[in-house]
């Protein structure tokens, strides 16, 4: 059972003036036929200062040294001396302690012998006095001292644990930090570069254009491009700085779907977009996966359908919002650009965090996406 460590303290009182009261009565010692409020009065000053022992020791010791000399009280005795084991720490203090404990064992047996009888044979006699001082004194304080050892080694080992736990941390928080400044440093050096040339020659095509529409194309270009440079600086700020707050621009939405079908619209693909139900505010996190998921989805179209018409049905729902994208064969064969192969991966982990479904696949001789996105996750 554990005791619980306010009453500790009380607990540790009532038992020194209990024992004490006993021993210095004649029920657990040498000292009888004294008066009784004389043995009542020192247990009663043991007790209290036992009470007291968590805040200093010293007390004890002073009143145990001295209601062993006068009354052969001993439990007092016994408890300073083990509180004095774990609190003293230097070599100086315990052979200064052990010193006393020889001027106690030598005024205990000149009480005995003036006191005589059971005093004087229980506390006088030399086998006797040596026995009391070392059982009262001496393995109190060896046990004391065993026991701050003991402490001493456990919050050592904890203290190294601790310190190998953030140690380790730290060398791991290096790493992605070193990782991290890699990556941008290839993201800066690579893609970076090369959408820069992009955005270059788009806008070289734009002025160098015969006719309005390859202008109007490579404009498109341009914009898109420059857009990708930005977000791209964005990602290499928090990479590089990742405890550093860095600008956050507004995350596309349902307003911004116009302005992405646009852009496919200018790259030559026919976008048609279909609204069904009653359109209404659902959150930034379900638009913005909303969104993505169309965005990804005509990425696909032109990577491997340039051309194709593609349909964007958007369905607000009692329960949730649905969005479909599938296009119909293309008129030309597939484009073959490089891809990562993670799109619509990633895309379907974004939905079902949101707890929705992705189907992907096949569909009318063209390939259809359509996310389903639960209205309570805004």
């Amino acid at each position: 059972m554990r005791v619980n460590r306010q009453m500790a303290p009380v607990l540790l009182g009532v038992a020194v003036f209990t024992v004490s009261l006993g021993s210095a009565s004649g029920g657990l010692g040498v000292v009888s036929g004294l008066p009784f409020p004389l043995p009542l009065a020192a247990a009663a000053a043991a007790g209290t200062a036992a009470w007291r022992v968590g805040r200093s020791w010293w007390p004890l010791a002073v009143v145990g040294a001295a209601a062993y000399v006068a009354l052969a009280m001993w439990p007092p005795l016994v408890v300073a001396s083990y509180f004095a084991g774990t609190r003293l720490r230097r070599t100086r203090d315990i052979a200064l302690y052990l010193g006393v404990a020889g001027v106690v064992l030598a005024a205990s047996v000149a009480a005995g012998r003036l006191a005589g009888g059971t005093r004087e044979l229980a506390t006088a006699t030399p086998a006797n006095a040596l026995l009391m001082i070392v059982a009262a004194m001496v393995l109190p304080l060896v046990y004391g001292l065993w026991i701050r050892s003991r402490r001493d080694v456990l919050a050592a080992a904890r203290e190294r644990a601790d310190r190998l736990e953030r140690e380790q941390v730290l060398r791991a928080e290096q790493a992605r930090t070193q990782e991290r400044a890699r990556i941008a440093r290839e993201m800066h050096d690579v893609v970076a570069h090369r959408v820069s040339l992009m955005v270059l020659h788009a806008g070289a095509l734009e002025l160098g254009a015969t006719d309005e529409r390859s202008a109007g194309t490579a404009a498109v270009i341009g914009g898109i491009g420059r857009e990708a440079l930005a977000d791209l600086r964005g990602l290499l700020g928090v990479l590089r700085s990742p405890e550093q707050p860095v600008p956050l621009a507004p995350q596309p939405t349902l307003a911004d779907l116009d302005r992405l079908l646009d852009q496919s619209r200018a790259l030559g693909i026919p976008v048609t977009r279909h609204d069904h139900g009653e359109p209404r505010p659902l959150g930034s996190t379900v638009e913005r996966t909303a969104y993505r998921v169309v965005q990804e989805a005509l990425t696909n179209v032109h990577k491997h359908a340039a051309g194709a018409p593609t349909d964007v049905h958007v369905r607000f729902l009692a329960g949730e919002l649905r969005v479909e994208v599938c296009n119909r064969p293309a008129a030309t064969g597939p484009v073959a650009l490089p891809g990562s192969g993670w799109g619509l991966a990633g895309l379907r982990e974004r939905v079902e965090l949101l707890g929705g479904t992705l189907r992907t696949g096949p569909r009318d001789g063209g390939f259809g996406v359509v996310a389903a996105i639960p209205v309570e996750a805004a």
